[in-house]
């Protein structure tokens, strides 16, 4: 069955854009006589709050959307995305990386060959990851493409693919190659701060039965790396359908870092659930 769902992350409230991804994947539900899926991705306990989250749900059912019970809350399930991630490592395909973000920027500048080569910085010398584990030195647990390429051999890795029914940012559709190099060596876990998003959204997926993903086009991207983690995983691939973003009168696309007008102000002001949606094209 047409299977769907909207994932928001609590890290802020909601805004037009957002409004557009959920009413975009709720509507395509429906009209498939399908299943509407509402899941919390709240991984990052630094910036995900309760208060957020309520106000989501509260906006959402404003705006004249259903969903299955029960929501799923990923805070609620890190073992499961730990699992994963000791899987990927008793298979060889993670090694530690001790390397700070700035590490990684520098390296960028400097590599000879553009940041793909940078993005796979590779594991420590033996000697020098004893010393730093020694120290106590945080570190992230990245998956390694050499590694996952030897695993799969050539002809799988070229046969990595996907469907697109919607419109990649340069008008990608149809079958596309999946370019997992493209993302570099990506980070799965840190020590520190428990799995990342590519092993928590692909196994949630998964374990859902998730049969399309509808968002927005700046996820195009993540796309071909989660295409080689079900893969590696042995889960399927879903149907994509990457969305335009919305933009305001400035040209920009809504984004909470921008302070974008939430749907809470706008309702505030007194607009109409029927309003906004018929303003979004619903």
């Amino acid at each position: 069955m047409f299977t769907t769902r909207f994932a928001p992350s609590p890290t802020g409230r909601l805004h037009r854009g957002h409004a557009f991804s959920a009413l975009t994947a709720w509507t395509a539900a429906r009209a498939a006589g399908g299943r509407f899926l509402l899941r919390i991705e709240d991984i990052d306990p630094t910036r995900c709050r309760p208060e957020f989250e309520a106000a989501l749900l509260d906006d959402l059912a404003w705006l004249g959307l259903d969903w299955e019970q029960s929501v799923r809350r990923q805070s609620d399930h890190l073992t499961d995305y730990a699992a994963v991630v000791d899987v990927l490592g008793r298979r060889g395909l993670l090694y530690r990386c001790f390397r700070t973000r700035k590490d990684i920027l520098d390296a960028i500048g400097d590599a000879p060959h553009g940041p793909a080569e940078a993005a796979r910085p590779g594991p420590h010398p033996a000697d020098e990851e004893s010393a730093f584990l020694a120290e106590g030195r945080p570190f992230a647990w990245r998956l390694s493409l050499d590694r996952a390429r030897d695993l799969l051999g050539p002809r799988a890795w070229d046969a990595l693919t996907f469907v697109e029914e919607g419109r990649g940012p340069a008008g990608e559709r149809g079958l596309i190659p999946a370019r997992p190099g493209t993302a570099g060596d990506v980070v799965l876990a840190r020590k520190d701060a428990g799995t990342a998003y590519h092993v928590a959204v692909t196994h949630d997926d998964a374990l859902q039965g998730v049969t399309h993903v509808i968002r927005g086009q700046d996820l195009f991207e993540a796309t071909h790396i989660q295409v080689l983690i079900q893969t590696l995983m042995g889960w399927p691939t879903p149907v994509y359908r990457h969305h335009s973003l919305l933009v305001g009168e400035d040209g920009r696309r809504y984004a909470k870092r921008d302070r974008s007008v939430t749907l809470g102000e706008l309702r505030a002001e007194g607009v109409s659930p029927a309003t906004l949606r018929a303003g979004l094209g619903f």
